[in-house]
């Protein structure tokens, strides 16, 4: 997302703060010097003199003094307004990348109930070691950080093949092509460009529907091609796990009506089932 301008302003603002902190110091060091006023006293000018109240129960009575009321007020107000500029523009920002964050999630979790959970369903169904990794990912309701973050240890683990015989290639080439509009909508939208592991997921899928959708018949098929069209399948396989144990942690925070119909329908979970069972 918009990280590098985010660290920018962070830089900026760090910079300003300094700056405001080493002419405040001056400011109440060279008062205390120059017109003999205690910590407090100094304290007190140097903060009325950079806000110009000037309330007037404490003024320079030396010639230095006034000149250094001047500097305080021209390198104080500078200062604090642009510390004041960057802190607003550095919250504007996050609030901006929380929108396009939360307006993302929202695309992903179109793209998962519309075609992304159905399509896993294809892979985990062909994954011959999948009972490797079936008890990591039978994600609970009460799953929280921890468990979380062992099933993407786990996941990251597993090698992520399927059989491709064990595939029916026609089914899954009809349901990639009645998900076209999607997938090409979702290549439209303009928050794609803020996740590019999502964006190569979507551009891999539509590689797959199109090397599927170019074979005039997909029976039968020499070895050779069955193991190219394989590892576009595993590609694929690896990416939308691991993008979708993902959303499912976003999904247990922020919408557990949607988690809780999404662990029901877990691809990973052999026997899951839509229907609620207490």
């Amino acid at each position: 997302m918009h990280g590098v301008p985010m660290e920018k302003s962070k830089v900026r603002l760090r910079v300003h703060v300094a700056i405001f902190a080493a002419v405040m110091v001056i400011a109440i060091g060279g008062t205390m010097y120059l017109e003999g006023l205690s910590l407090l006293d100094a304290i007190y000018f140097s903060i009325v003199t950079v806000a110009t109240v000037g309330y007037g129960d404490i003024s320079p009575k030396t010639p230095a003094g006034k000149i250094l009321a001047l500097v305080i007020i021209f390198t104080g107000v500078s200062t604090f307004l642009a510390v004041a500029a960057n802190a607003t523009e550095l919250f504007l920002s996050r609030r901006d990348d929380e929108n396009r964050l939360k307006k993302l999630n929202m695309v992903m979790g179109l793209f998962f109930s519309e075609a992304g959970t159905r399509l896993l369903r294809f892979f985990t169904d062909a994954d011959p070691a999948l009972e490797l990794l079936q008890n990591s990912l039978v994600i609970k309701a009460d799953w929280g950080p921890r468990q979380f973050s062992d099933a993407v240890r786990r996941l990251k683990e597993h090698p992520c093949q399927v059989r491709i015989d064990a595939i029916d290639l026609a089914s899954l080439k009809c349901f990639l092509t009645e998900k076209s509009e999607l997938l090409v909508g979702l290549m439209e939208n303009p928050y794609m460009l803020e996740h590019e592991t999502f964006t190569d997921l979507v551009i891999a899928v539509l590689h797959l529907k199109e090397e599927l959708e170019s074979r005039e018949t997909l029976t039968p098929l020499p070895q050779s091609d069955l193991d190219h069209l394989a590892g576009d399948m595993n590609r694929i396989y690896a990416q939308l796990s691991r993008l979708w144990l993902t959303h499912m942690g976003h999904l247990k925070g922020a919408y557990p009506f949607l988690f809780s119909l999404a662990v029901r329908k877990n691809p990973f979970d052999r026997e899951a089932s839509v229907v609620v069972r207490y």
